[in-house]
């Protein structure tokens, strides 16, 4: 699961988040966890008499007996428990039926996770140890709490964070995934969870106790990867929205609730539209069909992102802007598969894989796809040796092994650093004569010092080789200027650019350039209008924006202003609308 990120260690309130812990700082994998044990007392404050008063007008006082249940795992979680008398014994159960003390909370102390920003199911269970006097405030109230009390906020966002960092650490509250370690469907599977911050464990065939669970369920080569949920159910071959469900995270989506603002893409620019949007008073829904951070969420490490001296993995600023939107109240929506937008009605109507979204307003952030060069059979390699981002399931796939990279531009560069700490050898194939006009200078320098980055311009791939165990060796177009003419490596990471992500659009009549990024209004204006009254573009999804993380950001805060004018104007609907409610 990689590192808690240096920056995250030093900079308390911004630990890694529902959604991601991967590194930072580039670490060998097997570095240990080891800053958890030292913020006890951060993951586990003990509130004053007086701040539990503070707390106590945003709940209900309730009693439990001994023995009775707070929360369930897998059951959506009731809220934040703020103990007044008794004791409550938090412990973690998987699928197999294996049960782990975690914790014990007395008076004054209170029983949450991250999750329950949005009242997501529980990942452990909670059971009376004596009886239980409590103070029970529920998800909405307990956002309100948070932004009410500033101060004491804090604190508990902090210590609901790095609660959710260490089960995620433990593997507490999640699922069992049992495969082969380089099967791609199982890494498919670890991403999704690493990438949504979902605690999970792995049983592989290097685990003796893999082929156990094998025969105990009668599994054969076909049913793997399985999937032992909490409760004990089994996924044979399970696709991502498969396990969203099992796991109880896939959202439902009220069909009827007309929202102020439907952003579709959770990526930098998408999510600081809900953060801006929600913090202003705006209902907001965002729908990503796979994890926050979108292209940037696959960055290693972000150093030139301001106020961030020591960089930061675009996971971990996702994650962090994750549940500052949740906080504020947005309703983030993952996964959930935007496939089309209707323009022809008002509210505007998304249809998705999961229901439909109506709103007044539409920002589109999402983004672009990863391009897939021409080559032959690539597409029977994705996941088999071919890979689309570096992150900690792909770098330990490759820990002591050769890798060949291609791409010239700022993702490959932090791609390549970081792999450099795993891989024996990473050999580097670009087109033109060098790095100048298309990676930062810091990148540059950085990978001129690694002795292990041998870099080859002007090389292009010629074809792919395989055996039995998928990528077996990556052929040149022309040999190297020292005769080689292949590389013997199983992995192959390609940066290669990315297309807008915008056939979703085709229903609506967006207007798009010839590339499919989607114009908006003239340059003097600085409008992020689309050619569609009410829909709005940002980020790398539209035409001419600078393909920057930072840009992204400042688009999806900018939007937010336009889409209050657009409101405003449609504030007897939006009124009218309410009162049908």
């Amino acid at each position: 699961m990689g590192t808690i990120p240096e920056t995250e260690v030093e900079d308390t309130d911004a630990a890694p988040a529902a959604s991601q812990l991967s590194d930072t700082q580039p670490q060998p994998a097997e570095a240990p966890f080891s800053t958890l044990s030292t913020r006890m007392h951060q993951m586990f404050p003990q509130l004053t008499d007086a701040e539990v008063a503070r707390l106590a007008r945003f709940g209900e006082r309730r009693h439990w007996a001994a023995g009775e249940m707070l929360f369930r795992t897998g059951e959506t979680g009731p809220g934040m428990f703020v103990l007044l008398s008794g004791s409550v014994k938090v412990s973690q159960h998987d699928g197999l039926g294996r049960e782990r003390l975690i914790v014990e909370h007395g008076r004054g102390h209170f029983l949450a996770e991250v999750g329950q920003l949005s009242g997501g199911p529980a990942l452990v269970d909670g059971m009376a140890l004596e009886p239980v006097d409590a103070i029970l405030i529920p998800p909405e109230r307990l956002r309100a709490a948070i932004v009410a009390e500033a101060e004491l906020g804090e604190r508990i966002v902090r210590a609901l964070i790095l609660r959710r960092v260490s089960l995620i650490e433990k593997g507490a509250g999640g699922p069992i995934l049992v495969g082969k370690h380089n099967d791609p469907a199982l890494v498919s599977l670890q991403g999704f969870l690493s990438r949504n911050g979902h605690p999970y464990s792995v049983l592989d065939e290097r685990d003796e106790s893999m082929l156990n669970v094998v025969e105990r369920f009668a599994a054969r080569c076909e049913d793997l990867p399985l999937v032992i949920c909490p409760d004990g159910s089994v996924l044979r071959h399970p696709s991502s929205p498969e396990l969203a469900t099992c796991l109880g995270i896939l959202p439902e989506l009220d069909g009827e609730r007309v929202y102020d603002v439907a952003v579709v893409g959770a990526g930098p620019a998408g999510l600081a539209t809900a953060v801006y949007a929600a913090s202003e008073g705006l209902s907001v829904i965002v729908l990503d069909s796979r994890a926050p951070g979108g292209q940037a969420g696959a960055s290693s490490r972000i150093e030139n992102y301001l106020g961030f001296p020591t960089g930061i993995s675009g996971q971990a600023l996702a994650g962090r802007a994750f549940v500052q939107a949740q906080k504020f109240g947005a309703h983030v929506a993952i996964p959930v598969n935007v496939q089309a937008l209707h323009c022809d009605e008002a509210p505007r109507r998304l249809e998705t894989c999961s229901g439909d979204v109506r709103a007044h307003t539409v920002v589109i952030a999402s983004g672009a796809v990863y391009r897939k060069p021409a080559i032959d059979g690539l597409d029977r390699y994705t996941g088999r040796g071919v890979y689309y981002w570096a992150s900690p399931v792909e770098a330990k796939l490759c820990k002591h092994e050769n890798v060949v990279l291609v791409g010239g531009g700022n993702s490959a560069g932090q791609a390549i650093v970081y792999l450099s700490t795993h891989a024996r050898q990473i050999d580097v194939l670009i087109r033109k004569t060098g790095f100048e006009s298309t990676m930062s200078r810091y990148l540059i320098d950085r990978i001129s010092s690694l002795a292990n980055v041998n870099v080859h311009p002007r090389t292009e791939i010629g074809g792919l080789g395989e055996d039995d165990s998928g990528l077996a060796s990556v052929q040149l177009k022309l040999p190297c200027p020292q005769g080689v003419d292949h590389f013997d490596a199983r992995h192959l990471f390609l940066f290669t650019g990315a297309e807008p992500n915008t056939g979703w659009l085709r229903e609506c009549g967006v207007a798009l350039d010839a590339n499919g990024f989607v114009l908006t209004g003239d340059n003097e204006s600085c409008s992020l209008s689309t050619s569609v009254e009410g829909v709005y573009a940002i980020g790398d999804a539209r035409a001419g924006s600078t393909k920057r993380v930072a840009a992204a950001v400042g688009e999806g805060a900018a939007v937010v202003a336009q889409i209050h004018q657009r409101l405003e104007a449609l504030r007897p609907v939006r009124v009218a609308a309410a009162v049908n409610a």
